[in-house]
C-alpha cells in the first residue's frame, strides 16, 4: 500500500513540478516597453532613468524604444539615441506595460507621437491594450503647458482601456525644492527651458525613477492576475457574445411603458373557480372592474354611473383581463399569439343603446397593446345586474403561442 501510494505521488508530483515550472518560466520576466519622441535629447534622458527604475523592480526588464519620426531629424547619427531602434505599432501588443514619453508641444504630445498612436486603431478595436498598465512622462521647453499636455496624452491611453499609473507625490520630498522643477502629480517631467540649469535635473531624475519602479510594479500585479485568471488581455471577464435571440424584446412590456400602464395584480378568486382556464392554446378569463379589492364605478349606467366613468371601469377591467393573461402565458404576454373574443357586459337599464361605445375603450386599448395580434370578434350585452355591482365585465378569449 505505501509503494503504491509513494508511486503515484512521484507520478502526480513530476508534471506538477514541471508545469509549476514552465508558469514559473513564463512569469518571471515582466517585458516594459519605454517609448518616447526626443529632438534634443532631454526626453530620452527621461526614457533612460524611466527604464532605470523598472529595472530597479526584481524580474522586469526595460526596453527602450523611438517613435519614428514625420520628417527625418538633421544630425540624428550624431546624436546619443541614434542607437535607440524605433517601434513598429504592432508591437505595442507584446509588452506588460508601456511608458509613453513625449515632448511638450503647444499643451498637447509631438506630433511624431501622435501620428504613430493613431495608427493603433485596429488594436483598439481588438482591445489588445485593455488593462495594460501605461504611464506618461515628458519633457518642456519653458514648462508651460506640462500638466495639460499630460492629461491629454492620458485622452487616448484611456480610449485603449490602459490603466494609467500616475506619479502623485512620490519622491517629492527628496527633491531640491530650491530651484524649479518640472514634476507634476501625473507624471515625471523635464523643465529643458531653464536657463543655466542642467537639464534633467537630478530631481526630474529621481521622480522618473521612481515612475517607472511604479509601472513595473503595476506590470507584475497585472501579470499575476492574468496567470490566476487565465486571461491574456482585456478588463473584462471572457462571456460569449450576446446575440439577438438574447437580447429578445419583451413588446408587449415596453409598449405598456411607453403608455405609462403598469397592470395591476391579478385580482383573486372570491369562489369556488380559476381566474383563467387554459383548454389547448384557448385561454378564458372573465373579470370586472375590480381595483385593489373594491369596485370602480360601481353601479347602474347612466343612473348612478356616467358613461365616462362606466369607460374607465372598462379600461380597468380590460387590464384585470391582461394581468391574468399575463399569469396564463408564463409571465410574458408576448406568448400570446392572438386575441380571439371579446365579450362585454354593461350594467345598463333598459332601452340602453351605447354598449359598443363603452367596449370600444377595451378594444382600442388591447389593439394599441397589441397590434395585429390584439384584433379580435367582439359582442356586447346589456344586464340587469352584474357581481359585486360593476357596472362592468369583460369574458375573453386568447390564443397562447
Amino acid at each position: 500500500m505505501k509503494t503504491s501510494l509513494l508511486i503515484f505521488m512521484c507520478l502526480f508530483s513530476v508534471p506538477f513540478l514541471k508545469a509549476q515550472n514552465k508558469m514559473k518560466d513564463e512569469h518571471s520576466t515582466v517585458k516594459v516597453l519605454v517609448l518616447f519622441n526626443t529632438v534634443n535629447g532631454g526626453t530620452y534622458k527621461m526614457a533612460q532613468e524611466i527604464a532605470a527604475g523598472i529595472e530597479d523592480f526584481p524580474g522586469a526588464k526595460a526596453i527602450l524604444k523611438q517613435v519614428p519620426r514625420i520628417k527625418p531629424l538633421e544630425n540624428e547619427m550624431k546624436q546619443p539615441f541614434a542607437s535607440v531602434p524605433y517601434a513598429n505599432i504592432s508591437e505595442l501588443t507584446a509588452y506588460d506595460a508601456i511608458a509613453f514619453g513625449s515632448a511638450v508641444h503647444f499643451g498637447n504630445m509631438s506630433a511624431d507621437m501622435r501620428y504613430f498612436l493613431d495608427q493603433s486603431v485596429n488594436i483598439w478595436t481588438s482591445r489588445k491594450l485593455e488593462g495594460i498598465p501605461a504611464t506618461v512622462f515628458m519633457s518642456a521647453g519653458s514648462g508651460a503647458g506640462r500638466e495639460a499636455a499630460i492629461l491629454s496624452f492620458w485622452n487616448t491611453l484611456a480610449i485603449h482601456g490602459m490603466m494609467i499609473v500616475p506619479t502623485g507625490i512620490m519622491g517629492t520630498s527628496e527633491i531640491d525644492k530650491s530651484i524649479p522643477q518640472g514634476n507634476t502629480a501625473f507624471g515625471a517631467s523635464s523643465l529643458a527651458g531653464i536657463p543655466n540649469s542642467i537639464r534633467p535635473s537630478k530631481g526630474e531624475l529621481h521622480v522618473a525613477r521612481l515612475q517607472g519602479y511604479a509601472l513595473a510594479k503595476a506590470a507584475k500585479g497585472h501579470q499575476l492576475t492574468n496567470s490566476l485568471t487565465g486571461q491574456t488581455s482585456g478588463l473584462t471577464r471572457q462571456v460569449s457574445p450576446i446575440t439577438d435571440k438574447d437580447q429578445k424584446i419583451n413588446i408587449t412590456e415596453t409598449k405598456l411603458k411607453e403608455l405609462n400602464i403598469s397592470l395591476p395584480k391579478a385580482p383573486a378568486p372570491v369562489g369556488n373557480y380559476k381566474p383563467y382556464r387554459v383548454s389547448g392554446k384557448l385561454v378564458f378569463i372573465n373579470q370586472i372592474a375590480l381595483n385593489n379589492g373594491k369596485v370602480d364605478h360601481p353601479g347602474l349606467i347612466e343612473k348612478e354611473v356616467t358613461e365616462e366613468q362606466a369607460r374607465l371601469a372598462t379600461r380597468q377591467t380590460l387590464l384585470n383581463v391582461l394581468a391574468v393573461l399575463k399569469e396564463a402565458a408564463g409571465g410574458n404576454l408576448d406568448n400570446v399569439k392572438q386575441a380571439v373574443q371579446l365579450t362585454g357586459y354593461f350594467y345598463t337599464p333598459a332601452g340602453y343603446t351605447k354598449h359598443a361605445v363603452l367596449m370600444n375603450e377595451a378594444s382600442n386599448l388591447l389593439v394599441q397593446l397589441m397590434g395585429e395580434k390584439g384584433m379580435h370578434t367582439r359582442a356586447t350585452v346589456g344586464a340587469s345586474s352584474l357581481p359585486m355591482n360593476s357596472s362592468v365585465e369583460i369574458q375573453a378569449i386568447f390564443e397562447l403561442e
